[in-house]
């Protein structure tokens, strides 16, 4: 997933999401189907998902990247905050 300069639009696999508050369980929208979707990164407490406790599915090409923030490690884009 990219986002945008402003963080306000995500890209991931060939969708534009768009930022939006308002939404009953979302906070981005797809600009082209208008599905909802809930965004958010990862915790190094492992509580990803939104309800309670589960495994998050992460995507093959992050792994790498989540096994090093589990370890300390920061967030490509987010290494001052």
């Amino acid at each position: 997933m990219d986002f945008s300069k402003t963080w306000s639009t995500a890209y991931f696999r060939g969708r534009t999401l768009r930022r939006a508050g308002g939404m009953f369980d979302a906070n981005f929208y797809d600009v082209q189907t208008d599905e909802e979707f809930w965004v958010s990164g990862p915790k190094r407490d492992r509580t990803d998902t939104r309800y309670g406790p589960s495994n998050p599915e992460i995507e093959p090409e992050a792994v790498d990247t989540y096994r090093a923030f589990l370890e300390g490690a920061s967030l490509p884009g987010r290494e001052n905050g």
